[in-house]
């Protein structure tokens, strides 16, 4: 080690003492000491030089140097260090006094420099395991042409299918297709920057135990011991895989236990060799308020995506489709459908009022609808529903619109249905609802929340490495925001969204899913529109109002993702301006800064490239602009991912309620399945939801996406007390802490009010997505501070 003061002058190297005695001891952490002699006029130690001259690495979480006159000096590290052999870098640590690049001392200007570009690479080669090198690259790694012409994918990010940018590894072309990176599989992992890597707490909870446990264990055990088409024949069935559980075979239960750690495994066993399923928010209180349609509607400003909800404005509504080829754009929903629900409103009247509202995907699948019916066991509508605010501030379906592509020019191909006035049309209004569900599932997993959170915030984690250095006062306010985002998107990309991976696997869109989410970049992503209350207006569920609380005024006063989500918004926004304060007080600051200017640039124009020409990106020139970037960010990674995530198990646990695909479409009556519809209706139902098999699968997979790890780090929490000197930044850090724990008390007070009908009654399922702390487990509340699972 070396100490390299601000100055420029470097001490003597010294040694770790005892690490040959310590080297095999097993604890969480272990402290060594190392003594360096400097003389008098030294000065104030700015960075620590580390050079490991093992033969392996380590990971160094924090120096501390004691015994100067002014007191102790922090350096946080949190990073692995190589062996030399392996590295011969020799790495730089910076102490915890953040400095703006203008104000670096001259001393450690050069080293700051170095540091970057280290973190830069040179954009070849493929990338080491021990690498800690960040840099963009598109998604042409989701298909494996070399083993299957079936599994080959388009390559998303491009001037043809526009796509955020992804983490480099340079692994080499396939032999099929030249755009195409090679696949790793797992076990083998996929490169991340190597501090990037998830720490050892969280590999117990998912790596090493949750998802290759139940993806590469229970996955294969379940197809082993299925008829792969085996569908649910009673509702009861479905109740028995929370009360008594699903039996495996005896050997195959044996061999799946002994491979799920017991401290992440949420299946019980019993001696008659069963995996128990933890019963579902949506069924713990009332078995059948799944059915119900205040329910349905509920969960569309409640449940898993309370993103899609939108104000009708246009009645009635339109595509925006091309009508050569997907003929008219008007609904086939008219008035007379819907009169006899407006509570004695014309349409008019209910439109001016503001009290129609719309969950729309007729644009979003009908480009694809064709191709999804084409696979095997997918059965899929364009959908539109419409709902109705009622005077208690709930909505109620009123009516829902089923599109297939028309099967010549001109020709019409939707069906309107309306709440049920028999046992036949509630039945079909139930299969209505159901393929709803599934397309709002589908648009949730990729859109909202694949696309949305995880991909979008993919370019600004590698950007804030690449440019930002350690010692940046916006990197250490971003630092605890971009906590294992990279590893989890490996992840994903190894397992989830890409070829015949568990999204494709299970959900309507099947090996269009990733089509899917790139038209829906193309078409309808803008930064600008990610900010909560930018999102809220411009689905009309709010308007600008600055008399109000937020700056603006909501449509329905009871949205419980809004309400709640409003303030966690402004509490990050409060304590980001005060923050950004601290460091661009004068006029110009922020236009000076190059580190910054570098950054924000590149996520345009590298992380972000195919929209870098749209108007609509945010200007860097003050600090006003800098804490809306930042605080919209922050939102994405935190309270956002958080309401998109973590409700998925309390909510698609259950399939009927949140079916992910529909294998049957709605018999007409001159259908030949109609009378095996009109004989046994409940049958049909079952027959339309996911299969058992696929019902197991999606139900383990939501299980372990909805889950916390021990290690987890929420809002309002920094696990390194000593991330900055700054005493100013510290307390304001302490202010915020203390506003999320205010938070956490007005949601519980939110969910006793009897008042708000969308979060408190007779069987509903409080609001708690958005309370800021959580146990470990799949507890459906707690917000993190980054995009970690």
């Amino acid at each position: 080690m070396k100490i390299d003061t601000k100055s420029g002058k470097k001490s003597e190297e010294a040694v770790l003492k005892g690490w040959l005695q310590k080297s095999a001891v097993r604890a969480e952490k272990v402290h060594y000491t190392a003594t360096f002699t400097i003389s008098s006029d030294f000065g104030h130690p700015g960075a620590i030089i580390v050079t490991n001259q093992h033969q392996k690495e380590f990971f160094l979480e924090n120096i501390v140097l004691e015994g100067l006159i002014g007191g102790p000096v922090y350096f946080p590290c949190n990073s692995y260090v190589q062996s030399k052999k392996e590295n011969p870098e020799k790495r730089i640590f910076f102490c915890n006094k953040p400095y703006l690049p203008s104000q670096t001392p001259e001393g450690l200007k050069q080293l700051r420099q170095k540091e970057l570009q280290n973190l830069r690479g040179d954009g070849k080669g493929t990338r080491k395991h021990s690498d800690r090198i960040y840099d963009y690259d598109v998604y042409n790694d989701l298909g494996n042409p070399d083993k299957s012409k079936d599994l080959a994918r388009p390559v998303l990010g491009g001037e043809d299918i526009p796509y955020p940018r992804r983490c480099r590894t340079g692994r080499s072309a396939t032999a099929i297709d030249p755009l195409a990176e090679i696949r790793v599989d797992e076990p083998v992992p996929l490169y991340v920057p190597r501090d990037e890597t998830f720490e050892e707490m969280k590999q117990d909870a998912f790596a090493a135990g949750r998802l290759k446990a139940l993806l590469h264990n229970l996955i294969p055990s379940l197809i082993a011991s299925l008829t792969p088409k085996k569908e649910f024949q009673c509702f009861s069935e479905i109740d028995r895989l929370y009360k008594e559980g699903f039996k495996l075979e005896f050997e195959l239960k044996n061999e799946l236990l002994k491979n799920m750690p017991k401290m992440v495994n949420r299946f019980r066993e019993t001696s008659e060799g069963l995996l128990r399923y933890d019963t579902p928010s949506i069924i713990s209180k009332d078995r059948f308020a799944w059915l119900r349609d205040d329910e349905f509607a509920r969960q569309t400003l409640a449940g898993v995506n309370p993103v899609s909800i939108e104000l009708l404005k246009v009645f009635p509504p339109k595509s925006k489709l091309d009508p050569e080829i997907y003929g008219s754009p008007e609904s086939a929903i008219k008035e007379e459908h819907i009169l006899g629900q407006l509570n004695g409103m014309s349409v008019e009247q209910a439109l001016e009022a503001n009290k129609l509202f719309i969950l729309d995907y007729h644009d979003t699948y009908l480009p694809v609808i064709k191709e999804i019916n084409a696979q095997d066991g997918r059965k899929a509508y364009a959908t539109r529903a419409i709902f109705f605010l009622s005077p208690l501030n709930t909505l109620k379906p009123i009516a829902i619109e089923l599109s297939l592509p028309p099967p010549s020019p001109g020709c019409q191909s939707k069906r309107v249905f309306t709440p049920a006035n028999d046992a036949t049309t509630y039945w079909r209004w139930q299969l209505a609802k159901a393929h709803v569900c599934a397309n709002d599932a589908g648009v949730h997993q990729l859109v909202n929340h694949w696309l949305r959170t995880h991909a979008s915030m993919e370019p600004y984690v590698i950007s804030a490495h690449r440019h930002l250095s350690t010692m940046h006062p916006i990197f250490k306010l971003l630092q605890p925001h971009m906590r294992y985002t990279l590893e989890i998107n490996a992840l994903a990309r190894q397992s989830l969204i890409n070829a015949e991976g568990v999204i494709e696997s299970f959900f309507t869109p099947g090996k269009y899913c990733m089509d899917l989410s790139a038209a829906a970049y193309r078409t309808q992503w803008r930064f600008d529109l990610e900010a909560l209350p930018a999102d809220l207006i411009r689905r009309g569920m709010a308007v600008e109002d600055p008399t109000q609380q937020h700056g603006i005024k909501l449509v329905i006063e009871d949205y419980p993702y809004a309400t709640d989500g409003l303030l966690i918004w402004s509490s990050i926004k409060e304590w980001v301006e005060e923050y950004v304060g601290f460091y661009y007080s004068e006029v110009g600051t922020v236009q000076n800064d190059v580190e910054l200017q570098a950054w924000w640039y590149e996520i345009k124009n590298k992380g972000h490239v195919d929209k870098r020409n749209e108007t609509w990106w945010p200007k860097l020139e003050t600090k006003e602009d800098l804490s809306g970037i930042l605080t919209t960010m922050i939102w994405i990674a935190s309270g956002q991912h958080a309401a998109l995530n973590f409700g998925q198990y309390p909510y698609g646990g259950y399939v009927p309620n949140r079916p992910c695909l529909m294998r049957r479409l709605i018999p007409e009556e001159e259908d030949p399945e109609y009378q095996n519809f009109l004989s046994n209706p409940q049958k049909y139902f079952l027959r339309s939801l996911p299969s058992l098999l696929q019902a197991l699968n999606t139900m383990a997979v939501v299980d372990t996406l909805s889950t916390h790890s021990a290690d987890e780090e929420y809002l309002g929490q920094r696990q390194n007390s000593v991330w900055t000197s700054d005493l100013n930044a510290i307390d304001a850090f302490h202010k915020f802490s203390a506003t999320m724990q205010g938070v956490e008390k007005i949601i519980h007070q939110r969910n006793k009010d009897s008042n708000l009908r969308n979060r408190n009654g007779a069987g509903v399922v409080p609001y708690e997505l958005l309370i800021p702390t959580s146990k470990p487990g799949v507890t459906g509340r707690g917000v993190p501070n980054s995009v970690s699972i």
